[in-house]
């Protein structure tokens, strides 16, 4: 008995503490009126909740690429290189926690065509998101200066344009990329292949810098430094080094991406102001807090003692909930919030079970301790079978979705989920078996339920 009451105790002590973590660390990590490009006043601590763009107000910006051009078997290899280079791109201006998703065409789709679709939090000026993505990406091929005399630390210091000449030689004149494997060592490679003036651009380019380094760029960013070795005609290269496959097909791709054609035009802009972030936030927030209230309420009155127990059980499922969403990090939108608004309801499920098969059992005469060893025995087939189903629902809703708004909501629930089968089972438990009572009439009328 003594080790229970410890455990239990210990329990309650890790609660608390989490708890705290949860409280102490909400501060805001950008002042209010800042903007993406402005310094954010960061506070000592990291952990604080990531808003999405309905709460945390912003920019959603939807843009359709043209992929006429392309064949339909490399069209999800392109999008996905233009999601890595917008990524990047919104990425350098500081923007927290932007979501760049692609959103695929089909017979099926509202747009009927490829989509990209870009949400950036906390910028409201809707001209400076745009000025962020800007246009079609750039492949670019620049050949590395020398600076004979000059130290390593003084050719950092020196800009892009000043560390490397433009060549003129860009995407337009490369035909494709493509992956190909070494003969002999079996190494992976990345073949260049150019159109007729980009061959004679490209021999022009090698025969007058052997042993220099010709980078290549995409929107800004080098994505391979290889080293001209000698004079090359033909039109057809072969980058080659250390390669892992992964590198190899990300390069094949990238190129392949600023090889091709495919422009991207801006079908539909929306602004989600701060001020109606805040009213959301706060909503769910008092939302969140009368439905504790309530399943409190009802817990005590309806399961008594062990309602009473089982509510705090439930904030100990909240305190680690709203935990583990600050650690992963969660971005919580609005349906984030009621998803686990929901999952409050659903936490004390196996609760109910448990207290309605032990007070089945204590109707038969069983002994209380025997009474709730059943109740939890006999509950746990139905706990683990609602519960897995569950799970399911949420990770098909997370993998399948094409929204953020859908991919919130099945995150938040399926933490909540998992969550609530370890406070139900194990929290509740160890508190009920900590619980030192006699086998009486006054025990039994607590740890049964309803008026009677």
């Amino acid at each position: 008995m003594a080790k229970r009451r410890i455990t239990a105790l210990l329990l309650i002590v890790i609660a608390a503490a989490i708890g705290y973590f949860v409280y102490t660390t909400e501060k805001p990590i950008v002042t209010p009126g800042a903007t993406a490009t402005s310094t954010p006043s960061v506070t000592a601590s990291n952990f604080v909740f990531k808003l999405g763009l309905d709460l945390n107000g912003g920019s959603h910006l939807v843009y359709e690429a043209d992929t006429s051009k392309i064949s339909s078997s490399d069209v999800p290899e392109a999008m996905s290189a233009l999601r890595d280079v917008i990524e990047r791109r919104v990425n350098m201006f500081g923007v927290s926690e932007p979501i760049i998703q692609v959103q695929s065409g089909g017979v099926l789709s509202a747009g009927g065509g490829n989509r990209l679709i870009v949400e950036l939090p906390g910028v409201t000026d809707i001209e400076q998101a745009i000025a962020m993505i800007g246009k079609t990406p750039l492949l670019e091929f620049r050949l590395v200066k020398e600076f004979p005399g000059l130290s390593q630390e003084e050719i950092e210091k020196k800009t892009l344009d000043e560390v490397f000449i433009n060549t003129g030689l860009s995407g337009q004149y490369l035909k494709r990329a493509n992956l190909i494997f070494d003969q002999t060592t079996g190494q992976p490679k990345v073949e260049l292949v150019f159109n007729s003036e980009g061959a004679d651009l490209f021999a022009k380019i090698t025969k007058e810098n052997v042993e220099k380094i010709l980078a290549i760029f995409l929107d800004g960013a080098p994505i391979s430094t290889p080293v001209i070795r000698q004079e090359i005609t033909g039109g057809t290269a072969e980058i080659s080094g250390n390669f892992k496959l992964d590198e190899a097909k990300t390069l094949v791709r990238n190129l392949n991406y600023g090889a091709l054609p495919m422009p991207i035009s801006l079908v539909s802009t929306q602004t989600i102001g701060a001020s109606l972030g805040e009213v959301a936030t706060k909503a769910g927030v008092y939302a969140g807090i009368w439905a504790f209230i309530i399943i409190a309420i009802f817990l005590i009155v309806w399961y008594r003692l062990p309602g009473l127990l089982a509510t705090i059980a439930l904030a100990m499922y909240i305190a680690l909930n709203l935990a583990l969403f600050k650690l992963i990090p969660v971005t919580l939108t609005a349906a984030g919030i009621a998803g686990f608004i929901l999952s409050l309801g659903m936490a004390v499920d196996a609760n109910i079970l448990i207290f309605e098969r032990m007070k089945e059992e204590l109707r038969r005469g069983r002994s209380l301790e025997d009474s709730m060893k059943e109740g939890f025995a006999r509950a746990w087939l139905s706990i683990r079978d609602s519960n897995t189903s569950s799970i399911i629902t949420s990770m098909i809703l997370y993998f399948f979705a094409t929204s953020s708004i859908v991919k919130g909501f099945a995150l938040v629930f399926f933490i909540g989920v998992v969550t609530s089968m370890f406070t139900a089972i194990t929290a509740s438990r160890t508190l009920l078996f900590a619980m030192r009572l006699k086998d009486s009439k006054i025990s039994r009328f607590l740890f049964l339920s309803g008026f009677k």
